[in-house]
């Protein structure tokens, strides 16, 4: 009996040695347990008003004030119903209402035009609680595209609507209809006329033509605004708006109204609300690949947004930008251009406003 006892033991330390050979080569961050990690916030938000060629040298101190200001007040709006124990959807849509409500982004009012002049909407919402979603896609004529994203998450049986359908699905559940001129401003229009008139003359996209020293033409493919929110109930949710791309034709759609390339949430990860070229975005199903390399390969939220953003997407040709939160409060910026639009709040009540690359 004494001789198997020991037997037993030698096989068992055998055994542990091999294991710990075996783990020894792998790379410590890569096995951080990201479920494990402290909560470090009962609450918190965290925004983006969209990315792109932002540079200083191309923003005046009153425009860059008015940014900041903007995402100040659209962020504390969110952070207001948080500390007083609303809930992550709430929070989501007021904040992002804010900013559809501002010339300032590419979203609601300031929404870009399409090829014909006009304006198409997208947005969508994902509750990390239940994982329902809803979205809606070319919408003409709702004034916020993210509420009605919310309604058709609550109040239907799909996840997506698009186009007309989504704008008599407005109406019939009751929500604010404008004018199409409502979009409408200067700024944007003239935009797409640079554009088009670039078209006309330089068929080959030249990036050393003056274009390129043209912020908003530069920028054509971008310009969203987002929002990811934790309650004190630890649910999660998240958002995303936008007019899309200047000058986009054929009824395009880009990725911020699909679930999983530019919004996603999950109550056992993350939340994150995307913005940038969205075509590479919806190919790279970049806001659910975060959350996946946080359940399956034991991630942080910062390494998984630094590999998707810094190393998979930028292979691929993509350029754009996330803000993301998990379930313990844990917040990232991570984005691979010059600049975004960016904020967050803890429950602290700790601001930070950021829009260049530091």
């Amino acid at each position: 009996m004494k001789k198997f006892t020991i037997l037993f033991a030698l096989i068992v330390l055998l055994i542990g040695c091999n294991t710990s050979t075996q783990n020894s080569g792998k790379d410590v961050t890569s096995t951080i347990d990201a479920t494990s990690q402290e909560k470090i916030n009962d609450f918190a938000i965290i925004i983006h008003g969209g990315a792109g060629t932002i540079l200083k040298k191309n923003m005046s101190d009153e425009k860059e004030v008015e940014y900041k200001a903007k995402l100040e007040e659209a962020i504390k709006v969110g952070h207001t119903i948080l500390k007083n124990g609303g809930t992550s959807q709430e929070a989501v849509m007021k904040t992002i209402q804010v900013m559809e409500e501002s010339p300032l982004f590419n979203a609601g009012k300031g929404a870009v035009f399409t090829n014909f002049g006009t304006n198409e909407l997208d947005a969508s919402f994902m509750d990390g609680n239940t994982l329902n979603a809803g979205a809606v896609a070319g919408v003409t004529d709702v004034k916020s595209p993210i509420e009605l994203a919310i309604k058709v998450m609550t109040d239907s049986d799909h996840v997506m609507l698009s186009g007309n359908g989504a704008s008599i699905f407005a109406k019939e559940k009751g929500l604010e209809i404008v004018d199409p001129s409502y979009f409408y401003t200067e700024r944007r229009f003239k935009s797409l006329e640079r554009i088009k008139e670039r078209e006309k003359t330089e068929l080959d996209h030249d990036d050393k033509t003056a274009a390129f020293y043209d912020a908003d033409i530069k920028n054509a493919k971008f310009g969203t605004v987002g929002c990811v929110a934790l309650d004190k109930n630890g649910n999660i949710a998240a958002g995303t708006s936008t007019g899309g791309m200047t000058n986009k034709r054929w009824g395009r759609i880009g990725d911020a109204p699909i679930i999983g390339s530019g919004t996603y949430a999950n109550n056992a990860t993350c939340g994150v609300s995307s913005t940038g070229w969205g075509e590479y975005f919806i190919r790279s199903q970049v806001a659910y690949d975060i959350s996946a390399q946080m359940e399956y390969q034991q991630k942080t939220l910062k390494q998984a947004t630094q590999d998707v953003i810094q190393n998979k997407l930028t292979k691929l040709g993509g350029t754009g930008g996330v803000v993301a939160l998990d379930k313990n409060g844990y917040m990232s910026f991570e984005f691979n251009t010059a600049g975004m639009y960016r904020a967050s709040m803890n429950d602290k009540g700790d601001l930070v406003i950021k829009i260049y690359k530091e």
